[in-house]
């Protein structure tokens, strides 16, 4: 039956997680140069036109219709046949409405993504890799893990979107990186960000889009929403604290160091939102943060141009979250136990689910990659790097 309170928390729930899109825009904007400040939100919005296509004609199909193998849906919700405005099997909210909110999920995971891109990469390659990668690697895992197939079937946890979102992103952006190569100048000469404040109100969005984005999973007005709602923010602001203190032994803690501690922090407690406590949360954001400042020195040392760190927070936060499900999991939250309450097979279950993605979207993602650059080419032309992509792509100054 419909429930109106449902109905209208994930309404909202929907519009906040919308907002993460073009919040990742302006927390990336900020980060990148003055000359491609515009490349970088425009590229958010780009994604959140050409993913809500993508999903109403076969996206949504692909993830949650009827399981093929435990791979991948059918297309019996081809261009949202059957999807209508009645809630299905035990759901208390229209069909439309859990299609919307799947929606604004696929459109945040493209957008992390656009990290690999940034300053170097043509805006049409872009649309080409973002469809097909939408398409053959979002949109199984989304599949495996919340429409029926493998992961499900195998018992592994996964709330909001830690192997969904953040592992698929981070992992597809370490391989694109391989493809696309360094940007012009890397690790010659400096490369500030061009606004600092903008980062960080991109951030502020994050923070306050995430609480749509793992309370909103409970998929109802409920005592599991308001456990992921409160686990969400102390996991971030343990993450930012663990984050500031890590960066403060090697020096000054930077604003960017401390609202990226927060990210990691709302990264790993996304799968874990729904089975984990406020004890927990906050191991879980202090681990993140140090884990990801920590992952980022790496890249940084290996000389890695995965530009603005999709990877070592988004990446590497995930696995960590995905793990941590099944350690802290309990049945106070929810219904499942992890490893600390003697349940081995939860373990094991959340370590296959992250071997298995970080192999899958890896792969798949530099095989997208090498085919569009060898076909219509990913980077743009060396002066038109040098001038700025806001120029030479969109005509535009910031």
């Amino acid at each position: 039956m419909l429930d109106t309170g449902d109905t209208a928390w994930i309404l909202v729930a929907t519009a906040l997680v919308m907002l993460m899109t073009p919040g990742v825009g302006f927390f990336y904007g900020g980060m990148v140069r003055r000359k491609n400040v515009i490349s970088m939100i425009a590229l958010s919005f780009v994604i959140f036109a050409m993913v809500s296509i993508q999903f109403v004609l076969f996206g949504y199909s692909l993830s949650f219709g009827s399981d093929i193998l435990g791979f991948i849906g059918n297309l019996n919700f081809l261009g949202l046949n059957g999807v209508g405005m009645e809630p299905v099997g035990s759901s208390t909210i229209p069909h439309l409405l859990f299609m919307m909110f799947q929606l604004v999920f696929a459109t945040v995971t493209l957008a992390i993504l656009t990290s690999v891109f940034a300053e170097r990469v043509k805006l049409s390659a872009f649309i080409v890799f973002g469809l097909l990668w939408t398409t053959l690697v979002y949109d199984p895992i989304a599949h495996w893990v919340w429409g029926g197939g493998w992961s499900a079937m195998f018992g592994a946890l996964d709330f909001a979107g830690g192997t969904v979102v953040h592992i698929s992103s981070g992992f597809s952006a370490l391989a694109l990186t391989l493809v696309v190569g360094k940007r012009i100048g890397f690790g010659k000469e400096t490369m500030e960000p061009g606004n600092i404040p903008m980062a960080l109100l991109g951030a502020a969005l994050l923070w306050f889009g995430w609480f749509g984005f793992n309370a909103g999973s409970a998929l109802a007005a409920n005592g599991l929403a308001a456990n992921a709602f409160v686990v969400t923010n102390i996991s971030a602001a343990a993450g930012a604290l663990a984050w500031m203190g890590a960066s403060w032994v090697n020096g000054r803690p930077s604003s960017l160091g401390i609202v990226s501690g927060a990210v990691a922090g709302l990264v790993a407690i996304t799968p874990a939102a729904g089975y984990v406590d406020a004890k927990a949360a906050i191991l879980i954001g202090i681990v993140s943060g140090i884990l990801c400042y920590t992952m980022m020195l790496f890249r940084i040392r290996k000389g890695i141009d995965e530009s603005l760190d999709a990877w070592s927070i988004h990446g590497m936060g995930g696995v960590w979250g995905a793990l941590a499900t099944g350690i802290f999991a309990t049945a106070a939250v929810n219904s499942y136990t992890g490893l600390l309450y003697g349940n081995v097979g939860q373990f094991m279950a959340q370590i296959a689910a992250v071997l298995v993605s970080v192999v899958y979207a890896f792969t798949v993602s530099l095989l997208l990659a090498k085919v569009i650059d060898a076909t219509i080419g990913l980077r743009v032309k060396e002066e038109a790097e040098y001038v700025g992509i806001d120029i030479s792509q969109h005509g535009e100054r910031a």
